[in-house]
């Protein structure tokens, strides 16, 4: 069965009532967590959280606004790379690194970690690798944070076989099997937060468990179908799909036998 390690690398603040409609006006720390997924086969990273690359990019110029809509609070021992490092790994131990999305706070530290595949939505890189400026701040997408080889690095995880899931998995019915993870490892899509918006089902010893990304910024969200507030929605890919993948990750809590986690998850 697999292993979960989280890791924290930095993290960002914002009013609480934008995460959660309703949470009132208290300002709220959200972690940028990232997780090593080990299984007997290999070993994959799942996002980067922040890093040293993300503050440089945000000094000056339109990505400016970026920090200064959500402050970061990141130090140099926090980078991913050096977290991994002190426990033995490096890059080219890590079957893959898995973006579940294209945001800052996820894919930051990609250039301190190059030598691993990169497992990606192929749909959503094509919807955002040639956004610039205005219209990728918008998206939350830097594109100065990409490793320069990135290209010949990545593989789309529409390549992989495509698998139906376990009952107790509903109501998702399907999802792409981890190559060389003995379906230990499923990827799925998680729309509307991003484009290529990803989450996984993990089968640990305890049980599956799920890693759900930014389909929701607390486990209120989920649990009582409450949104985050309507500005939020301004910076969303598809609102809809997003209440979408909201519901069902609140019927999937209802049977109660899948643990859910969150990138951001706060004191919400």
């Amino acid at each position: 069965m697999a292993t979960l390690t989280v890791f924290e690398a930095g993290y960002c603040t914002h009013l609480a009532c934008m995460a959660l409609r309703g949470a009132g006006f208290s300002v709220c720390r959200f972690p940028a967590r990232a997780w090593l997924i080990e299984t007997a086969h290999g070993r994959w990273l799942w996002d980067t959280g922040y890093a040293s690359h993300f503050l440089d990019h945000t000094r000056h110029g339109v990505f400016a606004w970026y920090r200064r809509v959500t402050p970061v609070y990141f130090n140099a021992e926090e980078a991913l790379a050096r977290q991994l490092h002190d426990r033995g790994l490096q890059a080219a131990d890590l079957s893959a690194i898995i973006l579940s999305h294209f945001h800052g706070d996820h894919i930051a530290g990609l250039r301190d970690l190059q030598g691993a595949p990169i497992w990606l939505s192929g749909a959503g890189w094509n919807a955002t690798r040639s956004l610039r400026s205005v219209a990728a701040l918008r998206k939350g997408f830097m594109p100065g944070l990409i490793p320069p080889d990135f290209e010949a690095s990545i593989i789309a995880i529409e390549t992989f076989e495509q698998v139906a899931l376990p009952a107790e998995l509903a109501p998702f019915i399907h999802a792409y099997a981890a190559p060389g993870s003995d379906g230990e490892l499923l990827i799925v899509e998680l729309p509307g937060h991003a484009a290529g918006h990803l989450g996984a089902f993990i089968a640990t010893e305890q049980g599956w468990v799920m890693l759900a990304s930014d389909a929701a910024w607390s486990p209120a969200a989920y649990k009582n179908l409450t949104g985050p507030s309507r500005l939020a929605h301004s910076i969303m890919d598809d609102t809809a799909r997003y209440y979408d993948t909201l519901r069902k990750l609140h019927e999937l809590d209802q049977r109660g036998s899948v643990k859910i986690y969150l990138t951001h998850e706060g004191a919400l």
